[in-house]
């Protein structure tokens, strides 16, 4: 069973939103306010956040923010009215792994959650943590260590794409291969975004000043760990 908070403060689309969940089985809490949000969050605990921004008494940009200040291992996903290309990248800097715009089909967001049900399975087989110099990942935990020890968050996005090429360490993947492990059929990324999360994880890799891990460009086709 799946927890999941919906913070929504259309009745219509929430009260929708919490029948519909429930009827898959998902044990739900539904919150009108971010007042709400936050006092369900830490009754529900929950393993999904769906995250509405346009709140009666605050911006769910600000609350989500705070979740993730206290908790790194929740799914975020926004939903909102907002077709603004500043406001996803807010929402995906926050570590939303999804921003989907209103109105949608029910159906595509279950095939999101569904993804991020697989992912989180994926990750539950994994080491509980992976160590390459003086790097290391906690893929459960969505954080990894930088070459001078500190400790850092990573996005469910940043996570499965950083997993993706571990698994398949030595061979190159173009940013298709990519974008059709971590995304599914979302139309919303491109070979940019890719590029976008590439930089942020080479970044990580590159404090580390023995090389014991790099993320490659391979030219005319993607992107390659390689583990000395």
């Amino acid at each position: 069973m799946t927890k999941i908070l919906i913070v929504e403060d259309d009745n219509n689309l929430g009260d929708t939103l919490f029948e519909y969940l429930e009827g898959f089985g998902h044990e739900c809490l539904l919150a009108k306010s971010a007042k709400e949000a936050k006092e369900h969050f830490s009754k529900l605990a929950p393993d999904i956040v769906l995250m509405d921004i346009g709140l009666p008494d605050g911006s769910g940009l600000e609350v989500a923010r705070q979740f993730r200040d206290f908790r790194k291992d929740f799914a975020l996903l926004f939903l909102s009215a907002l077709n603004d290309p500043e406001t996803k990248v807010e929402g995906l800097e926050i570590g939303a792994e999804d921003y989907i715009t209103k109105p949608f089909a029910l159906k595509e967001l279950m095939i999101r959650l569904d993804r991020i049900k697989s992912f989180k399975e994926d990750v539950s087989s994994v080491e509980e943590e992976l160590v390459f110099g003086n790097l290391k990942v906690w893929f459960k935990r969505f954080e990894v260590q930088d070459g001078q020890g500190k400790i850092l968050s990573l996005s469910q996005k940043e996570c499965a794409i950083l997993k993706h090429l571990w698994v398949n360490k030595g061979v190159a993947l173009t940013r298709d291969d990519i974008i059709d492990k971590v995304w599914g059929e979302d139309k919303f990324p491109s070979h940019r975004t890719v590029d976008n999360y590439i930089v942020k994880l080479r970044k990580w890799a590159e404090t580390d000043q023995s090389g014991c891990l790099e993320i490659q460009s391979v030219r005319g086709i993607g992107y390659k760990l390689t583990i000395k």
